[in-house]
């Protein structure tokens, strides 16, 4: 496959906000692909474009020509796109840009865009759904939200079609829970279409657990992490790291949570060890903040022993050359990898493919919402065609 042309232009993701949207004209067709945008940016992590969105766009049309006399055949020729935009885009442009050209191979060759990853895969990714919304992502309801971000629902299932029918079901009624306990609960959906309340975190999962679906939590700590202490709102109270470090270990132990994700500032890998250490093997300690799908984050925390599962971002670092390096070296730690969307998504579903070829544990998406479903979706899809 040789790209020809390249072309870039701005589109709404679900919040609302530009982002990307990548078509490039090959000798086979054209392909087009869309990156989606995080809303809570470390300084640390890869900028999403080199200047801006409309300098990357430029950028990309301007080394079209480059690319005429490269042959982009498996995935490791990705690395040919890599060493031609190095330094002129960011990290959005090039996963929308990769994304496109993993499309292009897959039809060249007449196989499914996962298959140029790995043609021998064959797990399903066990689904993580957000289903009851807080944090940077939930409006007040009643002058209160959650302080944690996302309270989460996995369906301990091999099968996707089950498995979202099961959160679909336990979506719902989560939904009737929250109404019985919360008397300001009127239905509402964050912006990535999980419930809204005025409940605290500990109220949530007392509810949750009346539920029979394992459930976990994305803390997004580093978001209320200012001046050296965890400041909560809900209800308004400072703790400590050691206080913060308690707080959690009694939720994970009292509430039977099985994945924690971000409980901590994303710069304090030794009080993540710490946890790891107390939990062993009882709850996913989950790095994404802490990592931010970096391979240099990722050996840190290996080396510091600071957790048992990573969330991977492909559009956070562009490079999915780098994403399999990362994925590599995960699994060489007993790892676990979950690929996950970003709460400013497209209904690009490249996502699922990328999440089945490199194999991962699990499938990070939403439940419901059609930037969301559109993943779960083409999950099912390769489900279905594993069994023809």
């Amino acid at each position: 496959m040789i790209i020809q042309a390249i072309k870039g232009a701005t589109i709404k993701d679900s919040r609302d906000n530009f982002t990307i949207e990548v078509t490039i004209d090959t000798n086979i067709g054209k392909f087009v692909s869309s990156a989606p945008n995080g809303k809570l940016k470390s300084k640390k992590e890869t900028k999403p474009y080199k200047k801006s969105l409309e300098g990357d766009i430029g950028a990309l049309e301007e080394l079209s020509d480059y690319f005429s006399s490269e042959h982009i055949d498996k995935f490791e020729d990705l690395r040919r796109i890599e060493d031609i935009t190095k330094g002129h885009i960011g990290a959005n442009a090039l996963f929308a840009l990769e994304s496109a050209a993993l499309k292009a191979i897959a039809k060249e060759n007449n196989i499914e865009a996962w298959e140029v990853i790995n043609p021998e895969s064959k797990k399903i990714p066990r689904l993580l759904g957000n289903c009851i919304g807080g944090g940077a992502h939930s409006e007040n309801v009643n002058d209160k939200k959650p302080d944690f971000q996302e309270f989460l629902i996995s369906p301990d299932n091999n099968s996707g079609i089950e498995s979202w029918k099961i959160s679909l079901e336990s979506k719902k009624l989560a939904g009737h829970l929250l109404r019985q306990k919360d008397s300001y609960f009127r239905g509402g959906l964050n912006e990535e279409n999980a419930w809204t309340t005025s409940l605290n975190e500990r109220e949530i999962l007392k509810e949750l657990n009346k539920m029979n679906v394992p459930i976990g939590i994305d803390v997004a700590a580093a978001h209320f992490y200012k001046r050296k202490k965890y400041r909560y709102g809900n209800p308004k109270l400072d703790r400590t790291t050691e206080e913060q470090f308690i707080y959690i270990a009694n939720i994970i132990k009292k509430l039977g949570i099985f994945y924690c994700e971000d409980p901590f500032y994303e710069d304090d890998f030794e009080i993540f060890s710490k946890l790891l250490k107390l939990v062993n093997d009882d709850c996913l300690i989950v790095g994404d903040s802490l990592i931010l799908t970096n391979y240099k984050r990722l050996q840190k925390a290996i080396e510091k022993k600071a957790i048992n599962a990573i969330v991977i971002k492909p559009n956070q670092n562009g490079s999915l050359i780098e994403v399999a390096e990362i994925v590599k070296l995960a699994k060489e730690n007993n790892i676990k990898v979950i690929f996950s969307h970003r709460s400013g998504e497209t209904m690009e579903n490249i996502l699922s493919d990328l999440a089945f070829g490199f194999g991962a544990d699990f499938l990070k998406c939403g439940i419901t919402g059609d930037v969301r479903e559109t993943k779960i979706k083409r999950l099912i899809e390769i489900e279905k065609s594993l069994s023809k």
